[in-house]
């Protein structure tokens, strides 16, 4: 939810140099609380202050994410417009001729390269502990670039605001944002978000929003996005339907949905020892529950090269009043 950029609290909460350069900092990248602190060399307590007269004049806003916080300039999501894109040119211009200021943003932004490789060493230590288990589950599958060929060939060029339900990693993120006007990376895990944010560290500012949600209750305004892509998650869900039925209500009319997930299969430890709720699904179970949620399917493509086929299951958002074909989509195999 936007909010609208006022002239006065606006002058009030850049009359600060620490301010400044903490909105220097965000049109760089979203960052803790905490790493504000440590970039700037101040006390978080006193961080947060600054932090709250900031979010205050809707120059930045803040996340929860767990037991974190995290900040991100608003000024390119506030209205109106000029005036957002005044603040950002002044911010810009009192770098570029305030040589002082200047000196203190680049030392700031030499700080943010602790802040990168502190979240690699988190991720890689991450990955470390769950390395055996991964594996096990990828020596099952297709390879995957030649599922990411396929996804790529099957959303298109143009991804407009998109929607990655159960990011993970955020490689799905990382892969499409250069076709995507935006993209909202969703995960209900903490760990898992930390781990996307390190992934995805290197793309512009705004690009890419990380945010902590559940896909039965996305915390996304309806009629949002443009593109919506479920990858190897669906089979986490107890009501897949429900899943579906929700990742509608925030799709425009005329959406893309993309669901990459297992073909039905009998693998077991797959439910005992990795949590899957579903072992796969089939073209029929998919094509009623995308018929239900308002989704006209599209013919499905099967990936085999391991133990387990990965399917691709496509289709479109109907528009309001249309009818939802019932017919179950046949497979290909590219």
């Amino acid at each position: 939810m936007t909010e609208t950029l006022l002239i006065d609290p606006l002058l009030r909460a850049l009359a600060d140099p620490t301010r400044l350069r903490i909105m220097r900092l965000l049109s760089a990248m979203e960052l803790a609380v905490g790493e504000l602190a440590q970039v700037l060399g101040q006390s978080q307590p006193r961080v947060s202050r600054h932090v709250k007269i900031l979010c205050d004049a809707a120059l930045a806003q803040r996340r929860k994410e767990g037991s974190w916080v995290f900040l991100k300039s608003a000024i390119g999501e506030t209205v109106p417009s000029a005036l957002g894109a005044a603040t950002a040119r002044l911010l810009a211009a009192a770098e570029y001729d305030d040589a002082g200021f200047a000196a203190e943003c680049a030392e700031d932004r030499r700080q943010l390269a602790a802040i990168r490789a502190a979240r690699e060493a988190a991720a890689a230590a991450y990955f470390a502990r769950h390395a055996e288990e991964w594996d096990q589950i990828r020596s099952l599958l297709s390879p995957d670039g030649s599922v990411e060929q396929a996804l790529d060939v099957a959303l298109g060029d143009d991804l407009g605001a998109m929607l990655d339900i159960g990011t993970g990693t955020g490689r799905m993120a990382e892969l499409f944002a250069p076709r995507a006007r935006h993209i909202t990376a969703l995960d209900k895990s903490p760990d898992m978000l930390r781990i996307a944010r390190s992934r995805l560290q290197h793309l512009p500012g705004g690009q890419v929003d990380l945010v902590q949600g559940d896909f039965t209750s996305l915390p996304c305004v309806a009629g949002t996005f443009d593109t919506i892509l479920l990858h190897q998650v669906l089979h986490y869900a107890q009501a897949p339907e429900a899943v579906l039925a929700e990742a509608a209500r925030v799709a425009r009319a005329g959406a893309r949905i993309a669901i990459v997930d297992l073909d039905a299969h009998g693998h077991e430890e797959l439910r005992s020892v990795h949590a899957h709720a579903r072992l796969g699904f089939s073209d029929a179970q998919m094509g009623e529950w995308f018929a239900q949620a308002g989704f006209a399917a599209e013919p499905s493509i099967a990936l085999s090269g391991g133990q387990l086929t990965v399917k691709i299951w496509t289709g479109r958002r109907l528009g309001a009043g249309a009818a939802p074909s019932l017919s179950t989509p046949e497979a290909v195999t590219p």
